[in-house]
């Protein structure tokens, strides 16, 4: 991710608060680092702490070193899109600085990332479910807008394809779908597009793609279940589908099964081999695709066919079905204990 003009945002130790109100003004992020002249960070100073100091009487000859913020939140790493953002919406601030050995280096502002490309594939959220397995959070409550870390797991979902530069977005609803209207709006309070596709009938994850309007972008549309907490790289999937030329590309998770018993193999009824608990390895369906337009428009309105039956039946027409391992934080937030889990493991992921 490039970096600002460090000048900019760099003022002396020994220059007065009122100069640097002025470079305040100019950067126009509301902050500026006070270093010294080898560059080392000694602190930050915000239009916050120059306005605190003029109310206390302090005068505008005073230096700021005297009202620096000696802790400023910084970073000792070069920082992606998805982390910079993480750490501003954590600390509530709009710019992070990157200091290495003491010495500033780079800073990263909100403004910079919000300009970021955006991506007009649209996206395709299935949130239809009734969430049986997890009643009675459930009984009264979409499962999608169950929160995880204070958040429902739909926002955390969105919010991750919007951080990734997504705008144009489809939710399917079937149960209690005015709660998650109620909730999500048109998608304006995020700056994006969100269309619903209600389905009066459960159709299943394929049939529901029957159901997207015709005016939808005719691009690989990225398909994703609204219960799947997850950190894979958007990009570098879409990226992935399209140098397959793929009809259709499947994330799949690897699966561990290990067998408690001895296992024998034979011949008739002669012994031929034994392994003791032998581990087997499968790829999982993880509940994300991405699919072409030949494919979503293929789907007729109202046909009940979930994907992995909807992809065999292309797969036995020798169309062009892929797969794409994904090493990334996964969770299928299906039962009480996956959700337990969600509720740990979402700190440390940053989403």
């Amino acid at each position: 991710m490039k970096a600002n003009v460090l000048s900019n945002y760099i003022i002396g130790k020994d220059e007065t608060i009122e100069a640097a109100l002025g470079r305040i003004n100019d950067s126009s992020v509301g902050i500026v680092f006070v270093c010294d002249d080898e560059r080392l960070l000694l602190g930050s100073v915000s239009d916050g702490d120059i306005r605190r100091a003029l109310l206390d009487n302090f005068n505008k000859d005073i230096k700021v070193i005297d009202i620096m913020n000696k802790k400023p939140v910084i970073s000792s790493n070069d920082l992606d899109k998805r982390n910079a953002l993480f750490l501003m919406n954590k600390h509530d601030i709009s710019v992070i600085p990157i200091v290495k050995n003491g010495k500033l280096c780079s800073i990263y502002t909100l403004k910079d990332l919000i300009k970021s490309k955006k991506i007009d594939n649209p996206v395709f959220i299935m949130a239809g479910g009734f969430g049986t397995r997890l009643r009675p959070l459930t009984d009264n409550c979409p499962k999608p807008l169950l929160k995880v870390g204070g958040k429902p797991i739909l926002e955390i979902i969105l919010k991750r394809f919007i951080d990734a530069g997504f705008f144009e977005f489809y939710i399917s609803t079937h149960y209690l779908p005015e709660m998650i209207h109620e909730y999500f709006g048109d998608g304006s309070k995020w700056n994006v597009s969100i269309t619903y596709v209600h389905e009066d009938k459960p159709l299943g994850t394929g049939g529901a793609l029957g159901l997207l309007p015709r005016k939808i972008t005719q691009k690989p549309l990225i398909m994703i279940n609204g219960d799947v907490l997850t950190n894979l790289d958007i990009n570098a999937l879409l990226e992935y589908h399209q140098n397959e030329n793929a009809l259709a590309t499947m994330c799949v998770r690897e699966y561990d099964y290990q067998i408690p018993y001895g296992v024998v193999e034979k011949e008739g009824n002669k012994i031929t081999a034994m392994t003791e608990k032998p581990k087997y390895k499968f790829h999982v369906n993880a509940g994300i695709y991405v699919v072409s337009p030949k494919l979503f428009n293929s789907v007729d309105k109202d046909t009940k066919i979930d994907m992995p039956s909807l992809l065999e039946s292309n797969i036995k027409n020798d169309e062009n079905i892929v797969m794409y391992p994904l090493k990334e934080y996964w969770l299928d937030i299906g039962q009480m204990t996956e959700y337990k889990q969600a509720q740990k493991d979402i700190i440390s992921l940053g989403l």
